[in-house]
């Protein structure tokens, strides 16, 4: 893995491995506040709710947790956060990462990527995090949730983690009216969203992204 600059400055993460970067490289702080923390948790915030469980696929770099983090402090909002990721970036490596030093909120930064593992732990006055080492396949979901954060590698890369066996049971455990939120606005999985039972709203993305994905299990 290694360090690659994206054009709003923010550092990126590309795998070797996947052969594919874990944002974009036109900016990777601007895609995840456009996909997650706008479209995600403002539009939840703006429905009133004052207290969120959200799960996120792929906690990658951490900066979807450290945005959702910052907002939950200044906002003044409970947020209990679920994180898989099967591949976590080493230690040395993310705290490299110039996140903290283009947003601020160094201590924060450093919590979350220092918390351990399998444990809820609380990071701040606002935001606990259960950062979980396994593949979302054997994730057993039981508290719902209120939104999701789909942030895995590109179907091209890793086909399986967009299928229907992935899907079916986060919608289950999603409440009534929570969301699902996504980069992905593939016809292919598009259609497969709407047989499990969203409703689905296609939103402008982030620089050179047309389009995402806001997904809702309607009551």
């Amino acid at each position: 893995m290694d360090i690659i600059p994206t054009n709003d400055g923010s550092d990126s993460v590309f795998s070797n491995q996947y052969n594919a970067s874990y944002h974009s490289k036109f900016g990777a702080i601007e895609e995840s506040i456009t996909i997650f923390i706008s479209s995600g948790l403002y539009y939840n915030y703006l429905k009133g709710k004052r207290k969120l469980h959200i799960f996120e696929m792929g906690f990658g770099t951490g900066l979807n947790a450290f945005l959702t983090a910052i907002e939950a402090e200044r906002l003044q909002i409970d947020i209990d956060y679920t994180a898989v990721e099967l591949h976590p970036l080493p230690e040395e490596l993310s705290i490299q990462l110039n996140y903290p030093k283009t947003l601020g909120f160094s201590d924060l930064f450093n919590r979350i990527h220092q918390s351990t593992w399998g444990e809820t732990q609380k990071i701040s006055e606002y935001f606990k995090l259960n950062k979980r080492h396994i593949g979302i396949e054997d994730m057993e979901h039981s508290t719902p949730y209120d939104l999701i954060y789909y942030d895995a590698f590109a179907p091209s890369t890793q086909a399986d983690l967009w299928l229907d066996s992935v899907h079916v049971p986060l919608f289950h455990n999603l409440k009534d009216n929570g969301n699902l939120v996504t980069y992905c606005a593939q016809g292919k999985f598009k259609r497969m969203l709407k047989a499990i039972g969203y409703t689905l709203e296609s939103l402008p993305g982030p620089s050179h992204k047309k389009e995402i994905i806001r997904a809702t299990k309607t009551a």
